[in-house]
């Protein structure tokens, strides 16, 4: 598994209540990496709280990773 996945998988697993629903899907192509996240409707609310507030600081977060791994991460929510 890739570190990116690894690491936003363990962010949203402490995030989230049903764990068992989230996924993770992973592209990479000559732009970077987007990591797609998928989370069962029950949680929605917890990764969009406050207009995307979690949303973006899990972009911050994964910018940082980016820094490290010289790969750019984006990050898109499947509702």
């Amino acid at each position: 598994m890739h570190k990116e996945v690894e690491f936003l998988e363990y962010i949203v697993h402490w995030l989230v209540a049903n764990k068992q629903e989230v996924k993770i899907e992973r592209i990479e192509d000559e732009l970077g990496v987007l990591l797609t996240l998928t989370v069962s409707k029950e949680d929605m609310w917890v990764i969009i709280w406050k207009a995307w507030n979690t949303v973006n600081a899990l972009r911050s977060i994964l910018r940082l990773l980016w820094a490290k791994l010289e790969k750019k991460i984006n990050l898109k929510v499947l509702d």
